[in-house]
């Protein structure tokens, strides 16, 4: 980031506005949702402003400014509307050390006005750092239309409450009392305008301390997707937020990580291959042990915690401890690796049965089983199959179809570091190592319908009577 985002403590601070016109009519607006003192410096207003002022909402002060006029202030806005006397404003105002802004001057800007939600005291402000503001009106746009309007005050009233719930209430339960009033029937009943019901069933889930909450701890296996933090599903996101500690997997995107609760803990428990520095069962137990001590836990798996991702080992440890748990799937390596050819898993009359399997086995004893079902209309996806390669393309050369199948190999998919290699059977090996793909990729091979048809063609009477 270029810009840093933070949210400036107004009350009572004074914040200074050079121009009269339009444009710092603008800046004004903003400042009103403040409990900042606005002081304009112009000799000429506009009338929006000299009504301001007339309201006793803005102070006028001489166009002409020195550095007194810039010391001590939360932030400076310089609008004038002339580059030369804002220019020269800009100057006086840096000597005398202020946070400055001008007016369609980026260079001579120190902070960026961003697009701001306004759902006081709860506000969303969207910067670009002045590349694209229409972006940023998009994204206000789209946030309006999520935030109901009544959010603001129930936010409020949160604040409120907060000493009264901290004073009745342990951190855990806190979170959780609030967790259930924004996300549940209180939230809804304030957005439709019963304030006074939804008041009474924060105080009284206070005082009682009954209000639908989890009890002890519990677990959420999460798919993160197969790289790209956007592909994470917003069920993930929001599990990920509430999580007191996260045990995350080696492919796992850093990135996916800044999703969660800045106090959340975070635990590496990454394997690679041939290096089991965390076995299974060590995993399976301290999941075990984290809920037991009554700790929202995470499981981050990268992919699908259901497809080769030894989910299955840690659900039945956490079923057997009694241990509340949940499966939150995830866009699993296969879909990502044919969405990043701009293909698909099946194809009209072209694939309709979809095998997905490893290249190695827990024997690894002769021909894999798919082999027997690969016939045309087949894809077969093989998670971990490059370092299987070389007996792969042994079996395959060995198949009637050897000459129509097609093999679609995609590493690291998703990621800035993806690589997409499309070959035949024969060419396999020499594909890899052009392409330097060694580790992480999925390997599909594809027999289409059309592709075998053409090769044996069906058979065709001729009519020899005439």
């Amino acid at each position: 980031m270029k810009t840093f985002p933070m949210f400036l403590q107004m009350a009572g601070r004074r914040v200074t506005v050079v121009g009269g016109g339009e444009q710092a009519a603008q800046k004004v607006r903003l400042l009103l949702k403040t409990e900042a003192q606005i002081i304009v410096h112009a000799d000429d207003l506009d009338p929006e402003l000299e009504g301001l002022r007339d309201e006793g909402k803005i102070t006028q002060a001489s166009a002409v400014v020195t550095q007194a006029d810039f010391t001590d202030r939360a932030l400076v806005f310089i609008a004038t509307g002339c580059p030369g006397a804002d220019a020269a404003s800009h100057a006086v105002a840096k000597a005398a050390g202020a946070v400055v802004n001008v007016v369609d001057q980026p260079d001579l800007c120190d902070a960026i006005t961003p697009s701001i939600v306004d759902r006081d005291p709860v506000v969303v402000a969207i910067g670009t750092e002045g590349t694209a503001p229409v972006l940023a009106r998009q994204i206000k746009t789209k946030i309006e239309q999520q935030l109901e309007p009544r959010l603001g005050d129930l936010a409020a009233l949160a604040g409120r409450l907060r000493d009264l719930a901290a004073n009745r209430l342990g951190p855990r339960d806190r979170r959780d009392l609030w967790r259930w009033v924004f996300n549940g029937p209180v939230r809804n009943a304030h957005a439709r305008g019963a304030e006074r019901d939804a008041a009474k069933q924060i105080k009284t889930a206070i005082e009682t301390g009954e209000f639908s909450r989890e009890q002890g701890g519990s677990v959420a296996l999460v798919g993160a997707g197969p790289g790209a933090k956007d592909l994470i599903t917003l069920r993930g996101v929001q599990r990920l937020q509430e999580a007191d500690i996260i045990f995350y997997d080696r492919l796992v995107d850093p990135d996916i990580l800044e999703l969660a609760r800045r106090d959340a803990e975070r635990v590496y428990v990454g394997k690679a291959p041939g290096n089991h520095s965390w076995p299974q069962d060590k995993i399976s137990n301290i999941l075990v042990s984290a809920a037991k001590q009554g700790k929202r836990v995470v499981r981050l798996k990268c992919g699908d915690p259901g497809i080769f991702a030894r989910g299955l080992e840690e659900a039945e440890a956490l079923e057997a401890a009694g241990i509340a748990f949940e499966i939150v799937p995830g866009v699993t390596a296969a879909t990502a690796a044919c969405a990043a050819q701009n293909r698909f898993l099946t194809e009209r009359q072209e694939i309709d049965a979809v095998i997905m399997t490893t290249g190695r086995t827990a024997t690894n004893d002769g021909p894999p089983e798919w082999l027997s079902e690969l016939r045309p209309g087949t894809r077969v996806c093989l998670y971990m199959g490059v370092h299987s390669a070389v007996e792969l393309q042994e079996h395959l050369l060995k198949s009637q179809y050897v000459d129509q199948i097609q093999i679609e190999v995609v590493a690291e998919a998703q990621t800035d570091r993806q690589k997409t290699v499309d070959c035949g059977v024969r060419d396999l090996m020499t594909a890899l190592a052009e392409n330097e793909i060694t580790g992480t990729a999925i390997l599909s091979v594809v027999l289409r319908k059309s592709a075998a048809a053409a090769a044996n063609p069906p058979l065709r009477l001729i009519d020899t009577a005439s």
